[in-house]
């Protein structure tokens, strides 16, 4: 028997649990985030919404370094001031690759059990690339 894989196009993402290409995007990721992302910086979006998923605020923090998943204070507060039912958080990757690393990981944890204290759900947290996005959500990492 004969193992077929399918071959990739040359820098194409890998298809991977979670992996939302940009053709695909539902209105959320689409029309609301993707465009609130520069191609060679890393920014940090909270965006909150009420009980009947009406946006409620949308807060952007610039990333200081590298390697970081860091929500400031002040982007928390402003967030919480709107008094959101839920939160979905998205940043984007120039490096171009959608997975999640080590400290997406652990703030993304850090986070939905910080908003669980308060009575608020983490929806989502969405990686954006050129390509596509990651939902952790859809890869069950929520």
């Amino acid at each position: 028997m004969t193992r077929y894989e399918t071959i990739e196009a040359p820098g194409a993402q890998p298809a991977s649990p979670g992996f939302v290409p940009r053709d695909d995007e539902e209105e959320l990721p689409r029309l609301l985030l993707r465009p609130c992302f520069p191609v060679d910086g890393e920014i940090l979006l909270i965006a909150g919404f009420d009980a009947f998923d009406r946006l409620l605020c949308l807060e952007r923090a610039e990333s200081d370094r590298a390697g970081r998943c860091i929500v400031p204070p002040p982007v928390w507060r402003a967030a919480l001031d709107a008094k959101p039912a839920q939160i979905v958080m998205a940043h984007n990757h120039p490096s171009g690759l959608a997975r999640p690393s080590d400290a997406d990981l652990a703030t993304t944890r850090e986070s939905a059990r910080f908003l669980a204290l308060l009575g608020i759900t983490l929806s989502d947290h969405m990686i954006f690339t050129a390509d596509g996005h990651f939902s952790f959500w859809r890869a069950g990492l929520l």
